[in-house]
């Protein structure tokens, strides 16, 4: 049997993980007072009931008695219960952002702030963060590339390195991303900006990618900088990271760095350990300021 304690802050996302791990043929049960634990468990495990997969909702919601899932979870590690911890986070300003968006209040925050009850609920769900084998970011997560790390984590039978890593590239004229963890200048390489009949085209692209590649210093470059990471990234898991922004920029974004960034993202698709997602922050910021200004 597999046995899956799914929790987290609230508004991380725990109710739609829930839902997709009902999807993949887990027993769910949400929001189960903290006493029935571990009666319940004992009858999911015994047969004709027997359940394969069971996830279990955990959170703030249960309220003082949350302090006695630590004693739960100590029977079941000296009772060898198998059983592992999912716990979805997601930065402050993100999950102040989406209680204002739903107009709904915090379980902890009442009519008072959001951040407070924010910073009080961090504080008591600390003991399952630090228990928890999976953490999950999803901050800057879409609901398919959740349900993506979710089949990798339960599904797969591989393992999960807790790291979600998003490669961004970006324009240097429009300013450095401010959550990039590392950035890669390559507004040395060869630039199609000066080719006229590239000038339009994007690093998404083939000829531009050629372009970008000719002479061998981007390929030297990426050698390089996937040998780097290759070394970095199991010393960032060890650490205990779970995000992990890599920005590549040129001057606009659009060339260079696209051809950079998705030559990265590639390689780093082969490792399935770990989350990754590819973003082009600026690659359409000329056009839309072109159009913005012939609108004016």
């Amino acid at each position: 049997m597999k046995l899956v304690i799914v929790t987290g802050m609230s508004g991380a996302g725990k109710t739609i993980a829930l839902k997709m791990l009902e999807d993949l043929g887990f027993y769910c049960v949400d929001n189960l007072p903290i006493p029935l634990m571990e009666p319940f468990a004992q009858l999911a495990v015994q047969k004709p009931v027997n359940h394969e997969r069971v996830a279990l909702g955990i959170d703030i919601r249960s309220g003082k008695e949350l302090p006695q899932l630590l004693h739960v979870l100590e029977d079941w590690k000296q009772n060898d219960m198998p059983y592992q911890i999912l716990f979805l986070d997601a930065k402050d300003e993100t999950l102040v952002k989406r209680y204002k968006e739903t107009r709904r209040s915090h379980p902890l925050s009442g009519r008072g702030r959001v951040d407070v009850g924010i910073r009080q609920e961090r504080e008591r769900l600390g003991f399952l963060k630090q228990e928890a084998d999976f953490i999950i970011d999803t901050s800057k997560l879409l609901t398919r590339e959740l349900r993506q790390e979710l089949e990798k984590i339960f599904m797969g039978d591989k393992d999960y390195g807790n790291l979600f890593i998003t490669v961004l590239s970006f324009g240097f004229k429009y300013g450095i991303p401010s959550d990039a963890d590392l950035v890669f200048d390559v507004r040395f390489l060869p630039n199609p900006y000066y080719v006229e009949n590239l000038r339009q085209h994007t690093g998404q692209e083939e000829e531009v990618q050629a372009y970008v590649r000719q002479g061998g210093t981007a390929d030297t470059f990426m050698k390089k900088l996937y040998d780097m990471l290759e070394f970095l990234i199991p010393n960032y898991v060890l650490e205990g990271k779970n995000q992990l922004v890599i920005g590549v920029g040129c001057t606009g974004g659009k060339h260079r760095s696209v051809t950079v960034a998705g030559a990265l993202y590639q390689y780093l698709s082969h490792h399935e350990e770990f989350g990754l997602k590819l973003e082009h922050r600026d690659i359409d910021k000329d056009r839309d300021e072109k159009c913005h200004f012939l609108q004016v």
